[in-house]
């Protein structure tokens, strides 16, 4: 499965496809998750009950037909979750991929939270279940309340419901910001501006892809909302936080990770959290640059489906782990190529005979310098644990200059945080301190003197509003927006520049076997397409161990197909982008072919790569269309504080008729239509011309006449030439751009229809005379001129 994603031509280039809600039918009520397995020692509460999609706009698109299942399935991955006003009803946020069958990828982006239950047959259903369990935990004091029970007459009921953006590009951010936003409108004490039926339709219909190599803002309901587009030279567009993903595991956990993925091996994410579980797939899948991860990917693996883990295929997917459990009750498959990563506990289990990446330690120090000079910790995660030997003893963690720089104060604040002992306001101030050396300082005096962290909090606000001044007006959220994207950028160039380093002379082992694309498909199979002994024996020594493996994966072999198909068709995206930078490379001679050294070379372009980020978020090129009142009907969408509405589908099935965006495009249909009717118009005129020319020629030929006719053939040909400019002028004097493409096809129809008609009739009269010729002098007569023209 190609891990690219790609915008058909033949669809509309909308920001976002589908707007869908997904959460509990009152109608059909409480309904077991039978495939999740059903536990009925286990309180109604924690049950799996199935979430349903209540809602979705609009009904469905050719281009991106609407998988119910698969979207109702990853927007609830768990189903129905119950909560009491005793409970935590914290929202949440993830994201999920479809992966079609072309191997193109769909995103998801979801914000689920906790509404209160008003319909009295689901209260009454989950008071029934909770009684019937204490019944037969405990006959005798059923009235005694347990951790986890619900009792209708003193708790409020609240169940899971999701909003869901369905995009064809990983704009998470965007999508974010834009569904938090829609979820504050429902909370909020007052109504929001608009209904939201307004933003709803203005992100469905009214808000583009920005270009490629472009910016664009719109609007949620309360802010305006920026994402932005890599150029076709760059890398292609990631906007899942690698600095997370490094974070989380480690920087040599996560190299180690993906070194199995460029290797081909089953790769298992475990997680409490989805958000986690898509933040590491999408980190090592982006790092994979100029190649692509071709078998399953299943970043979030739905209960139901937990089958596939014994599949006997690579596969990298994602599996949540269940409250209470931990890594000794899983069961995995025992194979030797299992890469197990536990992403809450920062560690990893490797499989064995494990090739290192080339230069690894090289690699780990530079990625880590990226993440130092972001003020990032680099290493957070635990040493790898090899499957085989998981008792011996742990390897060392490379430490790294930049690390002995931080100051104490701030490394106890980190660890605190990571821990879980900070609140949400100390938090905010870790984040202001990470990378700042003055106000690190001013923390470690605030703890000497005995004043809390919570006191720094108008400091903070100030320091703030300087930097927020100082940054040309941005807001916080554009600021994160910008650090995230630039670090993403860097990240992942450090990696692109080794495979560029690594396979900078590839194109000479590829071997050319085939005259066309049709007979190369057909003997695909039989043929080798690139030399792999010449190759390794051209590699440095201590390259080998990893690269005789790398070059028998499928992704490498896809990689090779793809060049070759590219003498005959347009090159693949990220084939192009990878044979620009090595023609640039060789451009200033970085390395010469003759050159085979092990020698580590560091990445040129980290600050110009974040440059052009930074430019392109601080001139926004677009902004669209802001949202606006519908034609929407009177007395429906009433707002009411907690619950989100039922929309009015008719007015978000269909896009707008009479904006900007869409008026652009009709326009530019227009004259792409004007175009081609003007193409063919000129086409027909030369047609005409030739013809004339050839009735000429056909005259000059002929034989003179007995009698000379009244009007020669030229002459006729030429009147009828004068005739059908005429009536080509006439028929186009009205704008076409005025004209519906209907009316103009029916234009050109009677034009194109008069003209055949009358080119039948001299065609016609003008062989009657020559044949007539050729029959008086034969003897014939007028009998048979008569019967000639009968027959015509």
């Amino acid at each position: 499965m190609s891990g690219s994603f790609s915008v058909s031509g033949s669809a509309p280039c909308r920001f976002a496809h589908y707007f869908v809600v997904c959460g509990i039918d009152t109608e059909t009520g409480l309904e077991p998750d039978e495939l999740a397995g059903e536990n009925f020692e286990q309180s109604p509460m924690k049950r799996t009950f199935k979430s349903k999609v209540l809602a979705r706009y609009p009904e469905n698109l050719e281009w991106n037909p609407f998988d119910q299942d698969a979207v109702n399935m990853l927007c609830m991955p768990k189903g129905l979750s119950f909560r009491t006003q005793a409970d935590q009803r914290t929202p949440q946020f993830h994201s999920f991929i479809i992966t079609r069958e072309d191997g193109s990828r769909t995103y998801g982006f979801v914000h689920t939270f906790y509404e209160e239950v008003t319909s009295p047959q689901i209260c009454s259903a989950m008071q029934t279940l909770t009684q019937i369990l204490d019944e037969a935990d405990s006959p005798t004091s059923s009235s005694s309340r347990r951790a986890g029970s619900y009792d209708s007459s003193r708790d409020t009921l609240y169940v899971s419901k999701a909003l869901c953006l369905i995009t064809p590009m990983p704009f998470m951010h965007a999508c974010r910001r834009f569904l938090s936003q829609m979820h504050r409108a429902v909370s909020a004490a007052t109504a929001p501006p608009l209904p939201l039926e307004s933003y709803v339709h203005n992100i469905l219909y009214e808000v583009p892809l920005p270009a490629p190599g472009r910016s664009l803002k719109f609007h949620g309901v309360y802010e305006p909302i920026v994402c932005q587009r890599p150029g076709l030279g760059e890398l292609q567009l990631a906007d899942f936080p690698l600095a997370e993903a490094f974070s989380l595991l480690g920087v040599e956990n996560l190299v180690q990770v993906f070194t199995c993925t460029l290797l081909e091996m089953q790769i298992l994410l475990y997680s409490h959290d989805y958000q986690r579980l898509m933040t590491v797939a999408e980190g090592i899948t982006t790092l994979l640059f100029p190649f692509q991860w071709q078998h399953v990917y299943v970043p979030i693996l739905p209960a139901s489906l937990l089958h596939f883990l014994d599949a006997p295929v690579p596969y990298l997917m994602g599996l949540q782990s269940k409250e209470g459990t931990d890594r000794s009750t899983l069961e995995l498959p025992q194979e030797a190529n299992l890469c197990f990563v536990d992403i809450d506990n920062h560690y990893i289990e490797l499989p064995e005979d494990f090739p290192n990446f080339p230069n690894k330690t090289e690699l780990i120090q530079e990625l880590s310098e990226v993440l130092l000079s972001y003020g990032i910790s680099a290493n957070t995660g635990a040493p790898p644990r090899t499957r085989t030997s998981p008792g011996s003893a742990p390897g060392s963690t490379p430490s790294t200059p930049g690390r002995e720089r931080k100051t104490v104060a701030l490394r106890q604040l980190e660890d605190d945080g990571r821990n879980g002992n900070l609140a949400g306001e100390e938090l905010a101030v870790l984040e202001l301190l990470q990378g700042n050396a003055t106000l690190e300082r001013l923390q470690a005096l605030t703890k000497r003197t005995g004043v809390t962290v919570a006191r720094v909090d108008a400091l903070r606000a100030g320091v703030k509003a300087q930097l927020t001044e100082g940054q040309g007006g941005r807001t916080a959220a554009e600021e994160e927006e910008l650090r995230n994207a630039k670090l993403n950028v860097q990240l992942r160039e450090v990696c692109a520049s080794r495979f560029t380093t690594m396979f900078a002379d590839y194109e000479a082992f590829v071997i050319q076997s085939a005259p066309d694309l049709e007979s190369w498909l057909t003997n695909r199979e039989q043929m080798h397409n690139f030399d792999k002994a010449s190759f390794l024996s051209d590699q440095p020594e201590p390259y080998l161990p990893f690269l005789s493996h790398f070059i028998e994966t499928q992704m490498f072999a896809t990689f090779i197909d793809n060049k070759i198909m590219s003498q005959w068709e347009d090159k693949e995206p990220l084939l192009r982008v990878f044979d620009a930078r090595i023609d640039k490379a060789r451009l200033f001679n970085v390395r010469a072919p003759s050159l085979r050294s092990s020698s580590y070379q560091r990445c040129t372009i980290l600050k110009e790569s974040a440059q052009t980020i930074e430019q392109r978020l601080m001139k926004i090129d677009h902004t669209a269309i802001h949202p606006h009142l519908l034609d929407m009907k009177i007395g429906q969408g009433k707002y009411e504080q907690g619950f989100f509405p039922k929309l009015q589908a008719d007015v978000l099935n269909t896009g707008p008729t009479n904006n900007k965006w869409s008026h652009r495009t009709a326009t530019a249909q227009r004259r792409k239509e004007r175009h081609r009717h003007q193409t063919e118009h000129l086409g027909l005129e030369n047609d005409l011309k030739e013809n004339s020319m050839a009735f000429w020629e056909w005259d000059k030929a002929s034989p003179p006449p007995i009698k000379p006719p009244k009007k020669s053939a030229s002459a006729s040909c030429l009147k009828f030439m004068q005739e059908a400019r005429s009536l080509g002028k006439n028929l186009r004097q009205p704008k076409l751009s005025d004209l519906s493409p209907a009316v103009i096809a029916q234009t050109n129809w009677k034009f194109v229809e008069g003209l055949l008609k009358e080119c039948r009739m001299k065609t016609k009269r003008m062989l009657v005379e020559k044949m007539g010729r050729e029959a008086v002098e034969l003897g014939h007569g007028e009998a048979t001129i008569t019967g000639l023209e009968e027959t015509l």
